[in-house]
């Protein structure tokens, strides 16, 4: 018998549609975002933390975001096989691939914090944290407890995407917006009440993930569309398999940022050192914390713009399972205007207010040193913003389009090969200042092969046989 709940994916107008689910994702991508960037705002702006939790928060960063590329792998693969296993009438295997990802995404939660809790000092060093003693004692502090709720914050991200591919966008909104909330709620009780320092700021954030994954699981035991069954838990090999690899872009993404952070973190303590204003002691803990700081805001300029692209990832799955190439097309055209103009608006706000971004992350407790750089790496790492926002829709567009293959290359080119290449290459020539121009340059090589790659989407998507009868791909179930 055919499923006709999700059909309105591929009847009602596009412009509407994108709006629906696009908007929720952005929102929880935001607040998900928003769990880092509050713990760093209240930490720099506690004097007894000041840049020194601030460097010690952007040390961890990337060891949370190893945490969410695992859970985004899983997640935004289980989203885009339920959406074209539900575009092809597929229902049994979406549902053994909600099944199998929760299974998947609890153990691997599971493992991941007993490794950062067994090897953690040598995992803290590795990212930067020996820039000096106070540093490197603030890490070990706010990792320690940020470890502990690695699998309810694994969890809540990855089972966020399946909610949404179950037609339910706002439920995924709320849910990731309740705990942050109270995260924000907690963060200033914990860190200047109680002065709890970054045990506090750490404790807030595991407490508001906890919300979060229950609301998770409330969900998973009442859903509309896909509704597994116990045996549906079972692992299946070739389930997992197709869907890790519609996620592998979304995990790529992500790894691939931690290698870049590692590199960027690693040469700003080496360079640092010989820099006449950091290589002094009371001041190295500044650039690693700056630096640090320009990443998390890019990091919500980012997650408006994987929000508008992950959003789609449903209504591009199941047209693309349906056969109706033109809806597509025609959504692909938004989403890059959408992306386009989002990278615009920020590239306007690093270029003429950084001095007002820099006052809300404790700059008034700061040297000068301080908000002169903040200013200089603002206006550099930042300055290729439109090329950043097109060049990520891409690689989503493409990951829910079932070409896996050319998002994960055209994301392993920008974040491992220019990402990382750059990071560890420029400052050789230009000391700390090639740490900022690592950003500029790799987003602007990586938007000519996004060019390409978009151009070729749009002759495959246009043409007489835009509309078929029969599904255009066989993503689902192998080739």
């Amino acid at each position: 018998m055919e499923n006709t709940a999700d059909r309105f994916l591929g009847t009602e107008p596009v412009g509407g549609l994108m709006k629906k689910y696009a908007v929720p994702c952005v929102i929880s991508l935001l607040v998900g975002a928003l769990y880092n960037i509050v713990d760093q705002i209240f930490i720099a702006n506690a004097d007894y933390l000041g840049s020194y939790g601030n460097a010690a928060n952007t040390v961890v960063f990337p060891l949370t975001v190893i945490a969410l590329a695992i859970a985004v792998m899983i997640g935004d693969g289980c989203c885009a096989f339920v959406s074209l296993s539900l575009g092809m009438n597929a229902p049994e295997k979406a549902k053994r691939s909600v099944g199998n990802s929760v299974v998947l995404t609890a153990a691997c939660g599971l493992l991941l914090c007993a490794i950062y809790l067994i090897f953690g000092d040598a995992i803290i060093s590795m990212f930067g944290g020996t820039v000096n003693p106070e540093t490197f004692r603030h890490s070990k502090e706010y990792f320690f407890y940020i470890s502990l709720g690695i699998p309810f914050y694994m969890f809540g991200q990855a089972i966020n995407p399946v909610i949404r591919a179950d037609g339910s966008p706002r439920f995924a909104m709320i849910s990731t917006l309740a705990g942050a909330v109270l995260n924000i709620i907690l963060d200033p009780i914990f860190i200047f009440t109680f002065k709890w320092g970054m045990m506090g700021a750490a404790v807030a954030t595991v407490i508001g993930q906890i919300v979060t994954a229950v609301l998770a699981v409330w969900y998973l035991m009442h859903m509309k569309l896909v509704k597994p069954s116990l045996c549906d838990f079972k692992p299946e090999n070739t389930i997992i398999r197709k869907t890790l690899t519609l996620g592998l872009t979304s995990f790529l993404s992500q790894i691939s940022l931690v290698a870049a952070m590692a590199a960027i973190n690693n040469m700003i303590r080496k360079y640092g050192a010989a820099d006449v204003v950091f290589g002094q002691e009371q001041y190295a803990q500044i650039p690693m914390a700056l630096v640090g700081i320009v990443m998390k805001f890019f990091q919500i300029v980012i997650s408006i713009v994987v929000g508008m692209a992950a959003g789609c990832i449903p209504i591009v799955g199941f047209n693309m399972g349906a056969g109706l190439k033109s809806r597509v097309r025609d959504l692909f055209t938004r989403l890059l205007i959408a992306e386009a103009s989002v990278g615009a608006a920020a590239l306007l706000i690093v270029e003429l207010f950084p001095d007002k971004l820099i006052a809300v992350f404790g700059a008034a407790n700061e040297s000068s040193y301080y908000t002169d750089f903040a200013i200089h790496a603002f206006r550099i790492y930042l300055c290729m913003m439109i090329f950043a926002c097109v060049n990520k829709a891409c690689f989503i567009f493409l990951q829910a389009m079932g070409k896996a293959a050319e998002s994960t290359a055209l994301s392993m080119i920008r974040e491992i090969v220019f990402g990382v290449g750059f990071a560890m290459l420029l400052p050789r020539t230009f000391g700390l200042d090639g740490v900022l121009y690592s950003m500029p340059l790799s987003d602007i090589l990586t938007f000519a092969a996004s060019l390409f790659l978009i151009v070729r989407t749009y002759r495959q998507l246009g043409g007489a046989a835009a509309e078929q009868n029969s599904p255009a791909v066989s993503t689902v179930g192998g080739r």
